[in-house]
């Protein structure tokens, strides 16, 4: 049988496990990342971090598990990228993370293109993804060496190759959707045309080995996180969706072959390509999900996220939060936009504060559930989801409340590194289907709406209000 380590690198750590096709996940080892957030929009890594957490991580797995393993698993950021040395791997540049804003200038410039651009793309104009960060770095930090994703990064320093997936690789805005390939003509409107590009491949293609783990392995299973999560919550067909709640929080649905254009301002990637076929998804972002947690702790408000339920009011007592604390993505896609509070009094505790901010996070993936619908041409009909904040019933019941759907929990914590093994053991063994490598799964936990369709809609409705008034400010700033 077919023992994967599979790496989920992200933006608050990196996480290795060890599954083994019969006996599932036998070891699990995580690092912690913490993100440098600088005045400005700034938001950075340390690339010698990242590497280290990759390589202690996976050797702290395989050690645990005490058994040989058959190939090597990575799941990435999708849009975090950094300089560096093509002969000796060297970084150049600190990784400017997803959430970084600083090149809305760029996009700022590239703004009658906006149009042409998403045509081409299925992605919106701004900073979130890769083509905007790469050209900021080039233009303000070095001219030196390759810029590219972080995976590519990664991968070079296990095998030497030169690669990126394309799920990845959608995710740059220098990408030609229908085409599955680099746009020459899009780079060159970033001043990117010049660069030295990865090879794009397949999720469940091997790409080379590695020594870095114990013997000689293969490397397979490339993919960005959130799709990851897709396939390993079984969303295979046309129309499923999942939200992974993290550090942000992602919803994405399969939409099959069809590169759909979004007419409700999600962006549309490549989930996967395998067994000689590319597959599309739409997705939406709320940039703060863990991280508004994490703010929560930081005021004093919170110890830790475990603390969450047993702190949370019934009710907010009119307390709504807008969790913009690093702008806000579709459909307002206002970067600049920020946080607010509102309806708070002498009454208002704590309590109340962390609800609003949960049920300010629910209202945000609902906005979301709503567009996907809207592009899929139906309503979604229940909403799988994963993510170390599924464990808050809190904010499980609150995202059913207000979504007025099901909410089914994936019933283990690391549905990233285990979409990316089921793809792994695909290259391996081409005769399984990814349906085979997945597997069946049942909800650990499925939360009903309690809530009437009139409350949620009031909510939804007054919530709106507030975000819309939040990126407006945000436009105008």
């Amino acid at each position: 049988m077919t023992t994967i380590l599979a790496i989920d690198q992200g933006t608050s750590g990196t996480k290795a496990i060890v599954v083994d096709a019969e006996d599932g996940t036998v070891a699990i080892a995580e690092e912690t990342i913490r993100p440098t957030y600088l005045p400005g929009g700034g938001v950075e890594q340390n690339p010698h971090e990242l590497l280290d957490s990759v390589l202690t991580a996976g050797r702290r797995a395989v050690s645990m598990a005490g058994r040989t393993i058959d190939g090597v698993a990575l799941a990435n950021q999708g849009e975090t990228v950094l300089a560096w040395d093509e002969a000796t791997g060297t970084p150049l540049s600190p990784a400017i993370v997803w959430q970084d804003s600083r090149a809305e200038s760029i996009c700022a410039e590239l703004a009658e293109h906006r149009e042409a651009i998403a045509q081409r793309t299925g992605l919106v104009l701004d900073p979130y993804f890769s083509a905007p960060k790469m050209a900021w770095l080039r233009r303000n930090l070095t001219r030196d060496g390759v810029v590219t994703t972080t995976d590519t990064w990664l991968v070079h320093h296990l095998t030497g190759e030169f690669v990126t997936d394309a799920s990845t690789a959608s995710r740059s805005l220098i990408f030609d959707l229908d085409g599955a390939a680099w746009d020459g003509r899009l780079a060159d409107l970033f001043s990117l045309g010049d660069e030295r590009l990865p090879r794009i491949v397949g999720s469940d293609e091997v790409v080379g080995t590695t020594r870095a783990f114990g013997q000689e392995t293969p490397v397979a299973g490339l993919i960005v996180d959130q799709q990851a999560a897709l396939v390993a919550e079984a969303c295979l067909e046309q129309g499923t969706a999942k939200c992974t709640y993290g550090t942000g929080a992602f919803l994405l649905a399969n939409t099959g072959s069809d590169p759909v254009r979004s007419s409700a301002g999600l962006t549309t990637s490549v989930a996967w390509q395998a067994a000689g076929q590319t597959l599309y998804c739409v997705d939406g972002q709320v940039y703060t999900v863990a991280s508004a947690v994490r703010w929560l702790q930081d005021l004093g408000l919170l110890q830790s996220a475990t603390e969450i339920d047993a702190l949370v009011a019934e009710d907010s007592d009119g307390v709504m939060c807008v969790p913009a604390f690093a702008g806000l993505a579709a459909p307002w896609w206002a970067s600049e936009a920020t946080a607010s509070l509102t309806g708070i009094t002498l009454a208002t505790r704590r309590e109340h504060l962390v609800l609003a901010v949960l049920q300010g996070i629910a209202a945000q993936v609902t906005e979301l559930t709503a567009l996907v619908g809207r592009d899929l041409g139906r309503p979604l009909n229940r909403l799988r989801a994963d993510g170390g904040l599924t464990n808050s019933a809190a904010l499980m019941q609150a995202q059913a409340d207000i979504a007025q759907l099901p909410v089914d929990i994936y019933p283990n914590a690391h549905a990233t590194p285990l979409g990316a093994a089921a793809l792994a053991r695909c290259a391996l063994d081409p005769a399984i289907s990814l349906e085979e490598a997945v597997g069946d799964w049942q909800p650990a936990t499925v939360y009903e709406p309690r809530w009437s369709e009139d409350r949620a809609q009031e909510f939804r409705t007054t919530w709106a209000q507030a975000a819309e008034a939040c990126a407006t400010k945000g436009d105008h700033s």
